[in-house]
């Protein structure tokens, strides 16, 4: 069955999500509210993830549900897959990244997808006619993404599928003299490469910046998204990062990210910058 994703409430530190034909709970460790749906609407969830205090966590499964299925969201059909982490494959939020990448590429453009996912980035760069570039430290959800692909004949298959680490591999195409449009980036707060480099976002994020500007394929407009949820970031924050690297000619949009819910409220869900230079 293929349906599509929906945020149905959010409160008590949860939110409540149907995902296709199953209804699942996921910790919203900003959600301080009290939930606007009734509790035997939040008790006719499928499966519950429960976090523990150091990071780890484990699903609850009220109702036997397969190991994957797919559906809709941002305009895309998408693999979804209950992970030992509590994640599903794509992170909801991200959808006006999505439209904001058809809106701004076109078939002239490069674009680079770092800390890429699943793909779905990838395949709304891609669906603008652009040639992308899609960077993960993991091979496993490099083959995610090749399986969304399947999902979404409408996509062009103009994407280079990459594992490796985002650092080394970003200073091997300023060597190669691969230039870009636009760079993406979405960076963890703490992560480990495909061959075990440890990468911290307080450290590592202005040095990868620094090599960001040396991508800007030059004579043409350069496009910078920057998104995060780590704690300690905030827009001011990004913003005065990549201004300290790119300058002040840059303009900047920035705002935090959000997840409508079907009770017309609200999930904040991270923060993400848009930097432009002409």
């Amino acid at each position: 069955m293929n349906t599509d994703y929906q945020l149905l409430d959010s409160g008590n530190l949860c939110k409540l999500e149907q995902v296709g034909p199953y209804r699942l709970i996921r910790p919203a460790l900003n959600a301080f509210w009290s939930p606007r749906l009734s509790e035997e609407q939040w008790q006719a969830a499928d499966a519950v993830f429960t976090r523990k205090s150091d990071g780890s966590g484990s699903w609850k499964f009220n109702r036997k549900i397969p190991q994957e299925w797919q559906a809709r969201w941002g305009g895309f059909t998408l693999k979804m897959k209950p992970t030992g982490f509590g994640h599903l494959g794509f992170f909801a939020e991200q959808y006006q990244n999505w439209a904001f990448f058809q809106k701004v590429l076109d078939s002239s453009c490069n674009a680079l997808n770092l800390f890429a996912y699943s793909g779905v980035g990838s395949m709304a760069m891609a669906k603008s006619g652009a040639k992308v570039c899609h960077l993960d430290a993991s091979q496993g959800m490099i083959d995610w993404g090749r399986e969304n692909m399947k999902f979404n004949p409408d996509v062009p298959d103009s994407i280079r599928w990459i594992a490796d680490d985002v650092r080394k591999f970003v200073k091997r195409e300023i060597r190669r003299e691969n230039r870009y449009d636009l760079i993406a980036l979405d960076p963890p707060t703490f992560g480990r490469g495909a061959k075990g480099e440890v990468w911290k976002i307080e450290t590592d994020l202005p040095k990868l910046l620094e090599d960001c500007k040396a991508l800007r394929r030059p004579g043409r407009r350069f496009t910078l998204v920057l998104s995060c949820h780590s704690p300690g970031f905030s827009v001011n924050v990004l913003q005065r990062i990549a201004a300290q690297i790119f300058g002040e000619k840059a303009r900047f949009e920035g705002f935090e990210m959000q997840i409508p819910e079907s009770t017309g409220n609200i999930l904040p869900a991270g923060i993400c910058v848009r930097m432009t230079l002409e």
